[in-house]
């Protein structure tokens, strides 16, 4: 939750959707609590054991299409006033009035109930045998990932808890989609002290006064926006001893220039007049009516000087009189709202508390070394984690080891990049060339072919007899990631065995194999060449033909056309039948049909016959 008052909302238009490379080789914070509850939310009655499932696919993803290094952080022990905000929240889902309920105040359970445990060692010890490091808070685990943020340990945290800027964190994740181009919503404190004014006290003032996850309810009747307007009225130093002396009941002096939209201008320093100036009820202006009917006023300007013009609807007298009165109502309105909002938060008792204050301003979240906190990754324990999944999961071997794969390949590339003496992946395969380039979602990839080069000590990764069995394997609902982050980079797997096909990062291809890498990119240099060339004549010959068949004239009409392709012989024989038709004679018949007869174009017969 964090900070009540939809504050998620308010922060949304300083929120920054980042790329696939924002993160890439980059150590980020998560909190593993957080995804717990949202596998259980959303995947509660459609897999086993969603928390594992998910965990295991959004370790893999992170790892390798992102290239993250994940630090994962777990809740330690919670406050009391946590533990009761949590009882509360209870009460209020399920409809009971918490004020009904014997439970007392000291008596409340610190301790989340045996199912979120569970869940949680579960997790802890799969991503152990993932390699991954684990840390435990030792109360809030989004504290200790700010704490992590803050000191520069990593560069952000995935966690939707608001309060993360409370505890001081400078980079939040607040939800990933790996199916765009922009998959990361990332919040920055520093858009945000540019856009809202405010800093880590000032959230800290508002999340005292709207509620957060240590108070529910906060100071009544009022909310986000009043909160906000009263906090941008103090600095960052003076914000909490200003609320001590509201409090307490004083009310410290009204602030003129509290920076909201709805804030009128600053009321100036001058005395207000005893009594406002008269006006004219007819033009609206200073004066009487009576003599602005024999000479227009100064504010009204005519051309025949005949009297003043008829004030319009919703006429406003900008004189310094009217103006000085509206400035005094707006002044004698703010100082009411401000005098209310601080009656308000003086009917609350020990406002503000100081334990949740002191828990925010802490830095003591974690168990440190002198050298800091122990982040290290290793190689992930296969055959461990695959009886963990079989067993858990009721997953087949072969189907895990796939999943597997790409994490193992980023590991393997990464190796290699340091330490070139390392030649074959999971011990059995070995590179063998790039075959093309990929791009999902605007993000390239290289296509890599990885040749087997062990055939008898150890067996493949996917054994020839149960290839068919996993293609089935892969179709099915259960068995395949669904979610946030949950797509699993399923690799290409040859039907005898021999190779298997993944996709890659160009740049950590070309760290460990730079001579293939720059082969591969040349090659494909000289093809686009090579097309250049090839097209470039064809549409040059095509433009050609085009021109060649182009008529050299404009395009004629029928009868045009008919005069121009008469032969000089045709138009003097077809004059001399038309002169021999129009003499009488009895042969004239027999010579009619004797021409229709004669081998004569078709467009002279038809002039012949039709005239």
């Amino acid at each position: 939750m964090g900070v009540g008052g939809k504050f998620w909302e308010l922060l949304k238009s300083y929120a920054r959707f980042e790329g696939f490379d924002f993160l890439r080789d980059k150590k980020v914070a998560i909190d593993l609590s957080f995804w717990i509850v949202q596998h259980e939310t959303a995947l509660k009655n459609q897999a086993l054991n969603p928390h594992l499932r998910l965990t295991f696919f959004r370790t893999v993803n992170l790892f390798s299409k992102f290239g993250v290094f994940p630090v994962f952080v777990l809740d330690g022990t919670p406050s009391p006033l946590k533990s009761q905000a949590r009882m509360v929240r209870f009460f209020r889902f399920s409809g009971i009035d918490a004020s009904t309920s014997n439970v007392a105040e000291e008596g409340v359970s610190k301790e989340r109930n045996s199912t979120f445990k569970k869940c949680v060692n579960d997790c802890v010890e799969l991503l152990e045998l993932l390699g991954m490091p684990v840390l435990k808070a030792n109360g809030e685990a989004e504290a200790l990932c700010a704490r992590l943020n803050r000191d520069g340990h990593v560069d952000a945290c995935i966690t939707a808890d608001s309060d993360a800027f409370l505890f001081g964190a400078t980079c939040v994740i607040k939800s990933l989609r790996p199916n765009s181009k922009e998959p990361f919503e990332c919040y920055n404190m520093s858009d945000i002290e540019a856009g809202l004014g405010l800093k880590r006290k000032h959230l800290i003032a508002v999340s005292l006064l709207v509620g957060n996850d240590h108070d529910l309810n906060g100071v009544q009747g009022i909310g986000l926006d009043k909160a906000l307007r009263l906090v941008r009225g103090f600095s960052e130093d003076e914000i909490f001893d200003k609320l001590y002396e509201i409090g307490k009941g004083h009310v410290p002096l009204f602030q003129g220039e509290i920076r909201c939209a709805a804030d009128a201008t600053p009321c100036s320093d001058e005395s207000s007049p005893k009594a406002k100036q008269s006006h004219c009820s007819f033009c609206g202006h200073p004066g009487s009516k009576k003599a602005h009917f024999k000479s227009c006023c100064e504010y009204c300007i005519t051309d025949s000087n005949e009297g003043c013009l008829k004030k319009s609807q919703g006429f406003k007298c900008n004189c310094s009189s009217c103006d000085k009165v509206r400035k005094d109502k707006d002044k004698k309105k703010h100082e009411n709202w401000w005098i209310n909002v601080c009656n308000l938060i003086s009917k609350e008792t020990k406002f503000p508390n100081d334990e949740i204050i002191e828990m925010y301003m802490c830095n003591n979240h974690g168990e440190f070394t002198e050298k800091g906190p122990l982040l290290e990754w290793g190689d992930p324990k296969t055959d461990l984690l695959v009886d963990f999944l079989a067993y858990h999961q009721s997953w087949q071997p072969s189907y895990i080891r796939q999943r597997m794969l790409p994490m193992l390949s980023t590991l393997y590339l990464r190796e290699l990049a340091r330490n070139p003496n390392k030649t074959l992946l999971v011990g059995q395969y070995e590179f063998h060339s790039i075959q093309r380039v990929k791009i999902r979602y605007g993000h390239q990839y290289y296509e890599v072919k990885w040749k087997k080069a062990i055939s008898n000590e150890l067996s493949c990764a996917v054994p020839v007899e149960q290839s068919n069995m996993l293609e089935e394997e892969f179709t099915e609902v259960d068995d395949e990631p669904i979610g946030l982050l949950d797509e699993s980079i399923e690799p290409q797997i040859h039907v005898d065995g021999c190779w298997i096909l993944t996709d890659e990062n160009p740049e950590l291809v070309l760290s460990a194999f730079p001579e293939e890498a720059l082969k591969f990119r040349q090659e494909k240099e000289l093809k686009v060449m090579k097309r250049r060339k090839i097209s470039t004549p064809r549409s040059e010959g095509s433009s050609e033909m085009s021109e060649s068949s182009k008529p050299q004239g404009v395009q004629l009409s029928i009868t045009e056309f008919y005069r121009t392709t008469k032969t000089p012989s045709q138009a003097k024989l077809g004059e001399d039948l038309v002169k021999q038709s129009s003499s009488p004679g009895v042969g004239s018949s027999k010579q009619k049909r004797k021409v229709s007869g004669s081998k004569l174009s078709k467009a002279v017969r038809r002039r012949l016959l039709f005239g």
